[in-house]
């Protein structure tokens, strides 16, 4: 019987993220974005409800194209209000605009999204040893630091417990418990 963290349903859905998607090191402008404005889409909700609107999501804001999003307008946010595949909370919608505009200032500033997110971990995954979800934090002093700086870029919705399921998401930090299969598997990638 293979051991996944505990954390995870029985859903496909869950099932196949975590066996394939969460923790695995993510390099690419355009899935870090997405998983920045879908975390922030999550607030108050469970995880789980947002991965059932994905691919809603890619639909509904251009693939998570970041210039296309940071171009969107009124009449975008009406769209995306109306939308009932997606989380209609004008707050996170307006966010996702915001949260592209400032990518793409810290595209032309660093080069890539990627290149700015990652040095908060100086660019390789932390690889923890929990034994339990007990003993994981909601935050870590590196969350922090991304917290702060992507506010002070204009950001929204990437407080440091967001920022923290982010970095988990991409693979920034190896959450996996030590008993689940992931763990070792994405141990030994290192990067």
């Amino acid at each position: 019987m293979t051991h996944r963290c505990d954390w995870c349903t029985n859903d496909p859905l869950y099932l196949a993220y975590h066996d394939e998607e969460w923790g695995v090191p993510a390099h690419d402008d355009r899935h870090l974005f997405e998983m920045l404005v879908l975390e922030g889409a999550q607030a108050g909700l469970s995880w789980l409800t947002i991965l059932r609107k994905r691919e809603n999501y890619r639909r509904a804001f251009d693939n998570f194209e970041i210039k296309r999003v940071a171009a969107y307008g009124d009449a975008d946010v009406q769209r995306l209000l109306a939308d009932p595949g997606i989380v209609r909370n004008r707050l996170k919608i307006r966010s996702a605009i915001q949260n592209a505009q400032a990518a793409l200032a810290i595209i032309q500033e660093t080069g890539s999204l990627s290149a700015f997110l990652w040095r908060f971990v100086d660019g390789v995954p932390r690889q923890n040893a929990w034994t339990t979800l007990r003993g994981m934090p909601a935050c870590t002093p590196e969350s922090d630091a991304m917290s702060k700086e992507l506010k002070k870029r204009g950001c929204n919705f990437v407080g440091s417990t967001i920022c923290y399921s982010f970095m988990q998401a991409v693979g920034m930090v190896n959450d996996h418990v030590t008993g689940c299969f992931r763990h070792v598997e994405l141990g030994r990638r290192g990067a």
